[in-house]
């Protein structure tokens, strides 16, 4: 029998789910309170007891899909010898992650461009921190680590919108199509190195 915050927890969860599966078909800005209770099996009220508004609700998603996109990286930079270890670990791992949750990176590919303004706000708040926390491991990388903290942000900010183009293609692959998964794998490697290789001749200034 589940214990009174484990029930809490798990209707939670449901809300969750449930707006993001909405969100797939009326976007956020589309989404009513009604819809997202009915979708839950709840009532409006219950709903209270977990968001104060549909904009914490929206907040709360933002949050959530960032956090799966911060796993990702954390497990590509956990031992990194080379940018190339880098770049193909990346790729490989952003692939693989996609397919696993492609709800959260088809609610920020969504969302980001999206109609509410706080939970674009948000989403663009999120990828200047996730911009700045690459930042510090690129630092430590050769030809990098005497360039200006301003340069770094920018490369930086190349590879996190490269990360966040290739899961927007990989969530528009159809299911079946391995072959068109791979394509999207090496590109994004592709392009990642076609960064880097302007790291040994750039002059920060």
């Amino acid at each position: 029998m589940r214990t009174r915050q484990e029930q809490k927890e798990r209707t939670r969860r449901v809300i969750l789910d449930a707006a993001l599966q909405l969100t797939g078909e009326y976007g956020f800005g589309g989404l009513s309170l009604r819809q997202v209770t009915r979708a839950s099996g709840i009532v409006p009220t219950a709903f209270y007891r977990h968001f104060a508004s549909m904009h914490e609700l929206g907040l709360a998603l933002v949050g959530e899909s960032f956090e799966t996109l911060r796993a990702m990286t954390r497990e590509a930079r956990r031992d990194p010898r080379t940018f190339d270890d880098v770049i193909a670990t990346s790729a490989e791992i952003l692939v693989r992650v996609v397919k696993e949750r492609p709800e959260h990176f088809a609610f920020i590919a969504r969302e980001r461009f999206g109609g509410v303004a706080e939970v674009r706000d948000a989403i663009r708040h999120e990828l200047e921190l996730f911009v700045s926390e690459l930042a510090v491991d690129l630092a430590r990388f050769p030809y990098i680590e005497d360039w200006t903290p301003a340069d770094v942000q920018m490369v930086a900010k190349l590879f996190v919108n490269n990360m966040v183009g290739t899961a927007e293609d990989i969530v528009e692959v159809p299911p079946g199509r391995p072959d068109l998964e791979q394509k999207v794998a090496e590109q994004a490697k592709r392009q990642m190195r076609l960064i880097a290789i302007g790291f040994k001749d750039w002059k920060s200034q």
